[in-house]
């Protein structure tokens, strides 16, 4: 591992401190697991949660049929045909 020495401004310090102590772990920890998860998109071996992928929500109402030639229509408005 190599020492970096890098400028914080106060606040943003004082926020990272405050997670990394809510998640019990170094500041040093806490840097390094945020610019693995900002560089490689993942931690320790799991994969980042992808935010479409963990989408929850269900429409259960009726549907167009051709929903899925024509979802940019339904979905912006105007005629994408």
């Amino acid at each position: 591992m190599f020492r970096t020495t890098i400028m914080l401004p106060q606040e943003l310090k004082l926020k990272a401190e405050e997670k990394a102590h809510r998640l019990r772990m170094s500041l040093g920890e806490y840097v390094r697991k945020a610019l693995r998860d900002s560089l490689f998109g993942e931690t320790k071996g799991k994969t980042a949660k992808d935010a479409f992928l963990s989408d929850r929500a269900v429409y259960s109402g009726r549907a167009p049929k051709d929903s899925a030639k024509r979802h940019d229509d339904y979905l912006y408005g105007g005629n994408a045909s």
